[in-house]
């Protein structure tokens, strides 16, 4: 599967820029206190959801599953969050970067295809 390195890599990073994402939208959401909220909010809720729910045994994480879930549920469980990410860019008026973003999660997934298709067998 794709546990290249350099893959895993490229996917920690989308992840991290996924929750940068939620968080700067959080924050243009927001007033006062309430923007707090949102832009810290959302990237943890996102974070947690990400690292609790996953399938047994999947090799390009550590393999444990604290809620084990199909692979099915995984995969839309990264979907939204990098459809959410995206969207979230392009909502701020970062249009470009959006379509920048979306662009390398779909080269992601295309160089994962065994991964996904491991996934969808679960």
């Amino acid at each position: 599967m794709s546990s290249h390195p350099v893959n895993l890599a490229v996917r920690f990073i989308l992840e991290l820029a996924a929750w940068g994402a939620m968080g700067y939208w959080g924050w243009t959401q927001g007033e006062g206190p309430f923007r707090f909220v949102l832009a810290i909010g959302l990237p943890v809720i996102a974070a947690v959801i990400w690292g609790t729910f996953a399938v047994p045994n999947d090799p390009s994480r550590s393999g444990r599953a604290p809620v084990p879930v199909p692979g099915l549920v995984r995969l839309a469980i990264e979907f939204a969050t990098f459809g959410f990410a995206t969207w979230a860019l392009y909502d701020t008026g970062n249009t470009t970067l959006s379509l920048i973003f979306a662009a390398i999660v779909v080269a992601h997934y295309i160089v994962s295809y065994d991964r996904v298709a491991w996934l969808v067998r679960q």
